[in-house]
């Protein structure tokens, strides 16, 4: 019988799960055991999950669980150094030359364990079963709305917290920006969940922004054109073969740009797309100002949906539990296909 171990998350002002405890209760009724540990800023209440029939666990008690369990949780583990003996479900990062990610899989390597990163789960088209993208380009945009407006009246981005929903965040950022003429807005990636969550956002809030894709960036960069824009979204993953989007001379160029949204987030990647920072931004400074005169800000959270963790944790929750209720063929399937990519990464660390 699967053993799926739902753990808290360890990363400040992450309140987001991939479960729901409907979710749950459909798979203790397939004969699936769900535990799910204790968590003081979880959105849905450890509670709710005993209601619906699962064990509860202490928070971080993961370490401890059987052996066969499958650990579940979003976020990054504790960056602790130690051996990884379980199989774990969560974003990774480690398949596109991130280097925390070639710490973590040397840790899967020395423990026998083994990733089965949220991010490679597909079917047979390749396509991802279950993605918070569409959120991470709404909050994404919504940041970099507040971080504009902030600049605009001769500030920088104040700390940014959750949303109960839609509705509130809309409503703060109409507060924001408030008597301020709209800005102009360039989605690339616009195709995509994160583009169009992006590109919503913008829409909702009175913006109509220019849509790129794949047809529009395929000649290479950079891109002069982004640099005609108040604000840039980067909704595309780096990868090889990503061009550059606005390279460091930008900064010194003639410009309307003012804010980059880099909604993908990939600054650990040797495939940066924007190479104007060197690491993430975070809740309490959502942005880093890359440049004084004009101001350049770069917005680069790598937890965005967080920002509103109900919607999105019931949104990425029903897309991944069909693929959950299979957690007893892991070697077929979506589970196979991910585990593949696990083992041909892991040996590259192991060689």
């Amino acid at each position: 019988m699967a053993h799926l171990w739902v753990r808290a998350e360890a990363r400040p002002n992450e309140r987001r799960v991939g479960i729901t405890p409907a979710g749950a209760a459909d798979l203790l009724r397939r004969g699936i055991r769900v535990t799910v540990e204790d968590s003081a800023t979880r959105v849905i209440p450890a509670a709710d999950y005993a209601a619906a029939g699962c064990g509860l666990a202490e928070a971080g008690s993961w370490r401890e669980a059987p052996r066969d369990a499958l650990i579940f949780g979003l976020k990054e583990l504790p960056e602790d150094g130690t051996p990884l003996v379980h199989r774990h479900i969560m974003f990774g990062h480690a398949f596109k030359g991130q280097h925390a990610g070639q710490r973590l899989l040397a840790r899967f390597a020395a423990g026998g364990g083994a990733l089965y990163d949220l991010e490679y789960l597909v079917d047979e088209a390749g396509r991802r079963v279950a993605a918070f993208g569409y959120w991470a380009g709404y909050a994404g945009a919504a940041v970099s709305l507040t971080a504009w407006a902030a600049q605009a009246r001769g500030g920088l981005c104040p700390p940014v917290a959750p949303r109960d929903d839609t509705a509130a965040l809309l409503d703060e950022l109409g507060q924001d920006m408030a008597g301020l003429d709209a800005p102009s807005a360039i989605v690339i990636g616009a195709k995509g969940r994160v583009g169009t969550g992006a590109a919503d956002l913008c829409e909702a809030m009175g913006i109509a922004p220019t849509r790129w894709d794949m047809e529009e960036t395929a000649h290479g960069g950079p891109f002069p054109e982004i640099l005609g824009h108040t604000l840039f979204f980067n909704c595309i993953l780096a990868r090889p073969g990503t061009p550059v989007f606005v390279g460091p001379d930008a900064r010194d160029t003639g410009r309307e740009l003012r804010v980059i949204g880099d909604i993908a987030c990939d600054p650990d990647s040797d495939y940066n797309p924007i190479p104007l920072y060197d690491a993430a931004t975070n809740w309490a400074a959502p942005v880093v100002r890359v440049h004084d005169a004009p101001p350049l800000d770069v917005m680069a959270i790598d937890n965005l949906p967080s920002l509103l963790p109900r919607e999105s944790s019931e949104d990425f929750a029903a897309q991944l539990l069909p693929s959950l209720r299979a957690l007893d063929k892991l070697e077929s399937g979506v589970w196979g296909r991910a585990r593949a990519e696990f083992d041909r990464h892991v040996r590259e660390v192991q060689a």
